[in-house]
């Protein structure tokens, strides 16, 4: 009996299986076959279901000076809105669009660098949910955004986005380079080290891959999704250093007084290579692209007829192969080659002087005769080994190659005092660091470390040996002739209070397009290298200057002050003692710092601090952090605004007043020497433009 019923049972329980299977079956028949089921049409819910891909966005890297000072930085930036729809707004106590439409756009005018008027046409606009404010309402910094709320007018809004920010502005412009937002709203980098390491800063963007319906932004529950994740930019320090960047900064534009058509001021390490500061005039401001007048850095990418600095390498290869006498004399004045006529500046001569008087004086004829005993291949291969003819291979695009041709005995004489080649100025740094290193030629740099999103460093810049030129008796003797250039010449001009200074001078035609040179008292680029401190040099300095309207002490000037400041700042002075130590009071870096707290910390400093403008955040200072000022020195704070009131400046030193006219962009013009007891721009007035002249005279 229990048998017969165990198998009714099983065959029950196979029966169900067999009729669920069948169910099912015939389930899946009907929904093969049919366009729907359980009321949905699977084929419109197939097509409505699509694979989305979501740009994760990488971090724009950063860029610093060697002191990790921020040079250039990703911030957010603002598009302003003003919503004019009455439908935004539900409780009329709380509108949520602009209901005043003539005090919203007053109010506005206040911050913004638009006209009342134009605002008021904007929001005027009919039929409109919300309107923008042209070019001049985006990009807003965050200061801006906060005065703005402050006004809190209704229906008044923001957009947020991201620009490229520079903290310093014009600040070593050409070197930094800058970058902006391209058709598909990338930041790209566009010249200097933004262009150079674009794909280093900007990262790798990631992604995100799901499935969504077509209507959808968001993933359908329980799909499958693909995550790349962003890998964020590469932070770059560079080994400029803005203590020394802001020296040369304020010496080259000096020149602008001169109606010049360009200079560059360029400070490199004599014992690594590492270019510490570049500044050029013009320059440009990278938060204002408008500002750029050529994309060109003269550092690397202008090329020219360097005069008689190039007499360093012409005489140091005449003494490297022993057929150099310094003591020999020579009849000065002239030199017939081929069928040219090779004369020293001084037309008549100097009469009849030795080599190393030839070479402080910079005589043509000298170099002439040094170059046409050594014949054009013997100075031609050193000329290569210096690295002439060549791109240096530094970290900036658009390096120039130069033309070291010489075929003809005329050429040879030319080339011998710098006319008929043509060089950049980062390659004769490269070749006056044999000048420095026993002859050994030092490629320069100018990236001290990138350092990626882990905090790793993935690159770092060094010394780097690309070649011996010299012997050192060969360096030692030319440390003599550089000497007496400052020091012996007929000039003491290049002579630098308590800095022991070695260098040469520069002249050089301009070479015409249609053949020849042209004419002109002016017509011609002026230039100065300089080696310091003497017995163990820490710098060297190249200064270039195209059509400089001045007499020769006008060019030296603005270098041998600088050349001061960059000494006393590396502690290289021959006067530094404990007792002027005790009087000098640390500078600290106050930028971005509220600037009424900053001048309550210092009230107790002993220092006199001249505040540029009335904003209310400090953004530049000097000197810099890390500087020491004697006490009742000056420290200059810029803030924020550019509602510049002049001060009384009377009693003010030259070079206190270039500092103030520096940082708060003033063209300023001296008449005479000394003190100011003058000033064109009465006290307490508002600067508008033009120019600020100045009477100075000794006390």
């Amino acid at each position: 009996m229990k048998k017969r019923t165990t198998i009714k049972t099983n065959n029950l329980i196979i029966s169900l299986v067999v009729l669920l299977f069948l169910a099912s079956l015939a389930k899946l028949i009907f929904v093969v076959l049919s366009d729907k089921t359980d009321g949905i049409n699977l084929q419109e819910m197939s097509a409505s279901i699509t694979t989305a891909r979501r740009t994760l966005y990488a971090s724009r890297g950063s860029i610093y000076d060697v002191n990790g000072d921020l040079l250039a930085s990703t911030v957010n930036s603002y598009t302003l809105i003003a919503y004019l729809s009455p439908s935004r707004t539900t409780d009329i106590s709380k509108p949520k669009h602009v209901v005043d439409k003539e005090y919203t756009a007053k109010m506005l005018a206040t911050v913004l660098d638009i006209p009342e008027e134009t605002i008021l046409h904007y929001l005027n606009q009919e039929n409109k949910y919300q309107v923008e404010f042209g070019t001049k309402g985006k990009d807003l910094s965050e200061l801006d955004k906060k005065k703005i709320e402050a006004l809190e007018l209704p229906g008044i809004d923001f957009i947020t986005s991201t620009k490229r920010y520079y903290d310093m502005s014009t600040f070593a412009s050409y070197i930094v380079g800058y970058a902006k937002k391209n058709e598909e709203g990338q930041i790209k980098g566009e010249l200097g080290i933004e262009s150079y390491f674009d794909s280093v800063l900007a990262g790798t963007n990631g992604y995100t891959k799901y499935q969504k319906y077509t209507a959808s932004n968001y993933q359908i529950p329980n799909t499958p999704s693909e995550t790349v994740e962003a890998k964020n930019g590469s932070d770059i320090y560079l080994t400029i250093d803005s203590n020394i960047q802001l020296i040369a900064e304020k010496a080259v534009k000096k020149y602008s007084d001169y109606n010049i058509d360009w200079a560059v001021f360029t400070v490199m390490d004599a014992k690594t290579g590492a270019i510490v500061a570049s500044a050029t005039n013009p320059n440009f401001d990278p938060n204002d692209t408008n500002t750029i007048t050529s994309y060109m850095n003269p550092l690397v990418s202008y090329q020219y007829e360097p005069g008689s600095v190039m007499k360093v390498f012409s005489f140091a290869s005449s003494i490297e192969e022993g057929i150099y006498d310094g003591s020999k004399t020579y009849k000065s004045g002239s030199i017939q080659v081929a069928d040219a006529t090779i004369r020293d500046a001084e037309r008549g001569g100097w009469g009849t002087i030795t080599f190393d008087t030839g070479f402080a004086y910079s005589s043509n004829v000298a170099a002439t005769m040094l170059a046409l005993e050594l014949g054009s291949g013997r100075l031609s291969d050193y000329y290569q080994k210096l690295g002439f003819g060549k791109k240096t291979g530094i970290e900036l695009s658009n390096e120039a190659i130069g033309d070291i041709a010489i075929k003809y005995q005329t050429e040879l004489a030319n080339a011998s005092f710098g006319q008929g080649v043509s060089v950049t100025p980062i390659q004769l740094l490269q070749a006056l660091s044999t000048m420095t290193n026993d002859g050994n030629m030092l490629k320069p740099y100018i990236v001290d470390k990138i350092v990626d999103s882990n905090g790793n460093i993935s690159y770092e810049g060094t010394r780097n040996v690309v070649g011996n030129v010299y012997s050192t008796p060969t360096v030692n003797k030319m440390h003599e002739l550089m000497h007496k250039v400052v020091y012996e010449s007929l000039t003491t001009m290049w002579q630098v209070p308590n800095v022991s200074l070695m260098g040469k001078t520069g002249t050089a035609q301009i070479a015409s397009p249609t053949g020849g040179y042209v004419s002109g008292e002016y017509e011609n680029i002026k230039s100065f290298a300089g080696i310091f401190p003497e017995d163990d040099p820490k710098y060297i300095i190249y200064v270039a200057a195209k059509r400089i309207h001045a007499k020769p002490r006008r060019f030296a000037e603005p270098i041998t002050t600088a050349i001061e400041e960059i000494a006393s700042y590396a502690k290289l002075t021959q006067k530094d003692s404990s007792e002027t130590i005790e009087k000098q009071v640390l500078i600290d870096n106050y930028i971005s710092k509220d600037i009424s707290l900053t001048k309550t910390l210092l009230e107790n400093k002993n220092i006199n601090i001249i505040t540029i403008g009335d904003g209310k955040y400090i953004i530049n200072q000097y000197p810099l952090k890390n500087n020491y000022i004697l006490t009742n020195g000056k420290l200059f704070l810029k803030t924020n605004s550019t509602n510049i009131t002049i001060p009384n400046l009377i009693n003010w030193s030259r070079n206190d007043v270039e500092n103030y006219c520096t940082l708060a962009n003033i063209n300023c013009h001296f008449n005479g020497y000394g003190y100011v007891i003058g000033q064109s721009i009465p006290p307490d007035t508002i600067y508008q433009e033009g120019i600020l002249e100045l009477t100075l005279a000794n006390k």
